[in-house]
């Protein structure tokens, strides 16, 4: 069967983003065809078209994250059947799609009561919480943390989800809109790094502590800062490169800025085996259930929009979370 799909010939910026029509073939097994109802957008789609993160193959699709029905299934198929509502955050790239086939261990389930955007929007950058938060660096009430890009899709589940757990959450982000936006999301303290010293302010907040643990998608230039706001043994969790990756550095510095860690993080390595991935959703969905996070979905665009979405992401221009229609 032919779908169309947003593909790339070659490496660069967003204009290399094309919709053309592709062959899908029958699941093989083990998979299942997921027709999608909705498509989640995520920084990690700018890597791969940019080539930061290599694509198996050119031409090749882009999108790790989708939600919509099961409509086939491959051979030895047990964990989904036909007609369920499904999301799923899997490689190879290839989501931004009208569907694909996708392995059957990597889909999840879509509660009755959680719409598929929102399931579209949430699995990675809920996850990607959820692993930091809980496993990375397990925080505790009472602590204070400070995370970079608070008003983005992954800031404002963050906000959420420390703040229900009586943690504050120190937050960093470049307008007062989207300052605004970061506080009605939990966030106890936004510093617009375009008019503040992150640092001096942080040491302020903490009476010169700083932070046990800095969470960082940003990259490049925060790098310095988030080192610079770690208390004497905190750790440095990096987990994106939305200015582009840190420079190397002399491990001596963290012995030097009082014994830090540091780490560069990514979801894959905290959702090997399908126990670890459903129990990473279940306290997505969980917490969602429960009404102590709520996911924004602050643009949507369709797959002809895919070079102007790219645009608008890169750009800092979007808040919350994005997501594609078929």
């Amino acid at each position: 069967m032919m779908v169309r799909a947003v593909r790339v010939h070659a490496l660069g910026g967003p204009e290399v983003l094309r919709v053309e029509e592709v062959e899908l073939p029958p699941p093989g097994p083990g998979e299942a065809r997921v027709r999608h109802r909705s498509i989640g957008v995520n920084f990690i789609d700018t890597y791969h078209r940019s080539g930061l993160y290599a694509l198996p193959t050119l031409p090749h699709g882009i999108g790790m994250e989708g939600a919509g029905i099961v409509e086939a299934l491959g051979d030895g198929v047990t964990e989904v059947k036909v007609g369920d509502r499904v999301a799923y955050v899997a490689g190879p790239p290839g989501s931004y799609s009208e569907a694909r086939n996708v392995t059957a261990s990597r889909l999840v389930r879509i509660p009755p009561n959680v719409r598929d955007d929102l399931a579209a929007a949430v699995m990675l950058k809920g996850m990607t919480v959820e692993y930091l938060i809980h496993r990375t660096f397990p925080v505790a009430p009472g602590m204070t943390v400070l995370w970079h890009a608070i008003a983005g899709g992954v800031g404002l589940l963050a906000a959420q989800w420390l703040s229900h757990l009586g943690v504050t959450v120190i937050g960093t982000t470049s307008s007062e809109s989207k300052a605004a936006l970061a506080t009605e999301h939990g966030c106890t303290h936004v510093i617009d790094y375009t008019r503040e010293d992150v640092v001096a302010r942080v040491r302020e907040l903490t009476d010169g502590r700083g932070v046990p643990v800095v969470y960082d998608s940003v990259g490049k230039t925060t790098f310095d800062v988030s080192l610079d706001c770690l208390s004497r043994r905190g750790m440095l969790v990096g987990f994106g490169n939305a200015s582009g990756a840190p420079a190397p550095f002399d491990p001596m510095v963290l012995a030097k800025k009082g014994s830090l860690f540091y780490t560069r993080a990514s979801l894959f390595d905290y959702v090997v085996t399908r126990a670890e991935l459903l129990e990473s959703a279940s306290k997505v969905f969980g917490v969602m259930g429960r009404g102590a996070v709520k996911v924004h979905v602050g643009q949507t665009f369709t797959l002809d929009e895919a070079r102007a979405c790219h645009e608008a992401l890169e750009s800092r221009g979007t808040r919350g979370a994005t997501v594609l229609t078929p």
